[in-house]
């Protein structure tokens, strides 16, 4: 007898948590695009036949619906999703941050929570395309970690509304989200899959239940992800994303047409050849998204995640032929469907008996991290990154001599005419800005990202970590290196990349912008003090 015969699910909770966390059963979501345009209007009108197919189909647990997928505007989730629910069916809204400040985002909680929505699938979001008269401006006021410490506020009732004249104490508003993940662990490098793996930590002691993972074709390092989750404890359930190829979604992903998505050379082929065929290739690419789901299956993943515009009866295919295969099928299927980058990293050493991840930690990784490999990386080393880090521990270190003489002084000018603020304001600008490309945030994350500066080098202003966009180590937008990526070869020559992200979340004070940055530091204005207050709060 399975764990889901005899599991019931609690009156009122959600079902998804049920599913994950009360019973044993692999989880099928499929994700749903929303459109432009309205609802009861072509081609939208389509797009509510297939959710409400989807919502009757008993073997589809979630249907999962976008959020201006690649930066276009389309229908709220929350529109479409609104029908499914009324049809019984359980959704899951994917919230991406690009497009909300703080305020609205918390404003969009509190209309979700107000119409029953609970899953929701916390999200940076792609970064603005071509919309109405020409491309948005990007808001990424906070990211999917700030987004998910504002969740774990809200579900523990910290956010309670203003007190009326005469009404007693504040009544606290408690929700009940259930929230979600992604991780991107198809990187080529050390420098941007590390990263990742230190961000879903995060995420994690910041509150979410469960996680998903990007777009990929390499079974082994579908394994390494999981191998290194339960090394580590990270004790949330994980579920794989099986896109639904064709010929020209190979050759989109090649081109790196989707951030975070990588299709080799040898998969386009592959793709090409298939979709020549009198079919288009339509068989083998259902039998290859079938494969793929009983290798996550194998591999035991708590589900699979489809997407790429899937008809009901592809869905219905892909499980059919899933059904098909024998126990064991899945081992064959996962030495088949690797398709790594050049020379790409994995955190474990391959198994050569299965072609998957062994528990042996790489022994390249491993040997890289002796003292005598991180002196020598200390060579080179930028001389503005030196700097930082010999100023920081003498000055903006709070436990150091300098620290108190600084707020000390800083106290004084803070009192003074506002001509010695301003001097005193330029000549901090006059060291930070041609050194570190400073643009006056107020709100300095120099320390938090080994003195690289968010507000300058990240189009996302990213300070909990990487987003999941990079490719070969670069910023989806910019034609630079990743500053997490950078961040984390800084710190492993000093033997700290591994706590580069063990710290409070982090959100930039925009009432701080033009205001300076060293004042804030001193007199704990900035997010340095609000991290230490946080920190206490969860200690008490």
């Amino acid at each position: 007898m399975t764990l889901e015969s005899t599991t019931t699910a609690p009156r009122g909770a959600p079902q998804l948590s049920h599913l994950l966390e009360g019973t044993d059963r692999f989880l099928v979501a499929v994700e749903i695009e929303t459109t432009r345009g309205l609802t009861m209007e072509e081609p939208s009108s389509k797009t509510v036949d297939l959710a409400h197919q989807l919502a009757d189909y008993d073997e589809v647990d979630l249907v999962c619906l976008t959020d201006n997928p690649g930066g276009h505007p389309q229908v709220r989730p929350e529109v479409l999703g609104q029908q499914i629910m009324d049809r019984g069916g359980e959704v899951v809204i994917n919230f991406a941050c690009k497009d909300y400040n703080r305020n609205g985002i918390e404003s969009r909680l509190w209309a979700l929570g107000s119409t029953g929505f609970r899953n929701i699938l916390a999200l940076s979001g792609d970064y603005p395309a071509e919309g109405y008269a020409g491309q948005a401006q990007p808001v990424f006021d906070i990211d999917s970690v700030g987004l998910l410490e504002m969740i774990r506020q809200m579900n523990a009732g910290l956010f309670a509304p203003a007190r009326r004249a005469g009404d007693g104490a504040d009544q606290s508003q408690i929700t009940s989200f259930y929230p979600g993940v992604a991780v991107n662990p198809f990187k080529r490098h050390e420098s941007e899959y590390m990263p990742q793996l230190f961000k879903l930590a995060l995420k994690i002691r910041t509150g979410a239940r469960w996680a998903i993972t990007q777009i990929g074709y390499d079974s082994r390092k579908l394994d390494d992800l999981a191998r290194y989750m339960r090394l580590h404890e990270m004790d949330v359930p994980l579920i794989g994303s099986i896109f639904i190829l064709s010929a020209p979604a190979a050759r989109f992903f090649n081109r790196w047409g989707i951030p975070g998505v990588a299709a080799t050379d040898e998969l386009r082929l592959v793709a090409e050849r298939q979709g020549a065929s009198p079919d288009k290739g339509r068989q083998f690419f259902l039998e290859f998204a079938a494969r793929q789901l009983a290798v996550l299956r194998g591999l035991g993943y708590r589900g699979v995640y489809l997407s790429g515009r899937p008809s009901i009866k592809r869905v219905e295919k892909i499980l059919e032929i899933e059904r098909s295969f024998g126990q064991k099928d899945w081992e064959d299927f996962a030495r088949e469907i690797h398709y790594p980058q050049p020379e790409e990293f994995y955190y474990f050493e391959e198994n050569p008996d299965t072609g998957l991840a062994s528990d042996t930690v790489n022994r390249q990784y491993a040997a890289s991290k002796s003292r005598g490999a991180r002196l020598k990386r200390r060579l080179s080393l930028p001389l503005s990154y030196r700097l930082g880090r010999l100023a920081h521990g003498a000055v903006f270190d709070s436990d150091s001599l300098g620290f108190k003489i600084g707020r000390a002084v800083y106290r004084r000018v803070d009192r003074s005419p506002k001509v010695i603020k301003n001097i005193f304001h330029a000549a901090e600008q006059a060291t930070k800005v041609p050194v570190y490309g400073c643009k006056d945030c107020g709100d300095c994350s120099l320390p938090d990202i080994a003195y690289l500066c968010p507000e300058s080098q990240c189009v996302k202003n990213q300070r909990n970590g990487p987003c999941g966009g990079t490719h070969d180590g670069y910023c989806e937008v910019l034609d630079k290196e990743c500053i997490w990526s950078r961040a984390y070869d800084r710190l492993k020559a000093h033997g700290e990349e591994e706590r580069m992200l063990e710290r409070p979340v982090v959100f930039k004070n925009g009432a701080l912008q033009g205001t300076s940055a060293w004042a804030n530091t001193f007199l704990g204005r900035d997010h340095n003090a609000a991290g230490k207050d946080d920190d206490s709060r969860r200690r008490e």
